[in-house]
């Protein structure tokens, strides 16, 4: 039985989402707050997790942050927020998907479906142990890096950036997301931070820093790593 949980103050929308998931033969278990969805969270380990982001005792992309930290379990955002930069920060943070209040119910499960599809048919990717390049290879396991045959000594915040992009290559990693990854949230907006450690990392790494071929930026918005 797949499993799903409801993290919603509204009990009216609790309970249409509660029968109309058991009538389709879900398991469903529903939180009211942030703190009883991670609780929930960690004791029940549901398949899905449905999110409103406004919460009485927490932000909705807190909660998901949180999670984030221990599952990779979909997350469904349900927000009567609309604007653009809230749909980023949720999707930012970890979400799956995002639906906009009011819903269809149907569109809903629609959705529920796929995402869980998209968990059983995806196998788990084994996380890379060695990233090789034509210039320089990293060990994630013993959290080295050898360039030319010779260690590559990295500060701890130099590494955290690092194993970032590389665990995700090709992909953009947004500034916000690596600034709250390494800095923390309070740190979110200081984006010179960033600047810096990439041009510490790219004197160590690249063979021409102004010109790099492996950490490359993306204007305005992030940066991403080509092996």
């Amino acid at each position: 039985m797949t499993r799903v949980l409801v993290v919603e103050d509204d009990p009216q929308l609790v309970r249409a989402l509660v029968i109309n998931l058991r009538a389709r033969r879900y398991g469903v278990d529903a939180a009211p707050d942030g703190a009883t969805a991670l609780r929930l969270a960690a004791a029940r380990r549901p398949d899905v997790v449905l999110l409103d982001l406004g919460l009485p005792d927490m932000d909705g992309v807190d909660v998901l942050r949180a999670l984030r930290g221990w599952t990779r379990t979909p997350v469904i955002v349900l927000s009567a927020r609309q604007a653009s930069g809230e749909k980023v920060a949720a999707l930012d943070a970890g979400a799956d998907d995002y639906v906009t209040k009011p819903f269809s119910m149907d569109e809903l499960l629609a959705r529920l479906r796929a995402a869980v599809r998209r968990t059983e048919d995806t196998p788990a990717a084994p996380e890379p142990v060695l990233v090789e390049t034509a210039h320089f290879s990293i060990d994630l396991l013993a959290k080295k890096v050898l360039r030319d045959g010779r260690d590559v000594r990295l500060t701890p915040t130099e590494w955290h950036l690092l194993e970032i992009l590389v665990t995700n290559p090709g992909r953009l990693i947004t500034q916000r997301h690596l600034l709250r990854e390494v800095w923390g949230v309070t740190q979110a907006a200081k984006t010179n931070y960033l600047r810096v450690y990439m041009a510490q990392l790219r004197r160590k790494l690249e063979t021409d820093p102004a010109h790099p071929r492996y950490l490359i930026t993306e204007p305005g918005m992030g940066y991403r790593f080509e092996g």
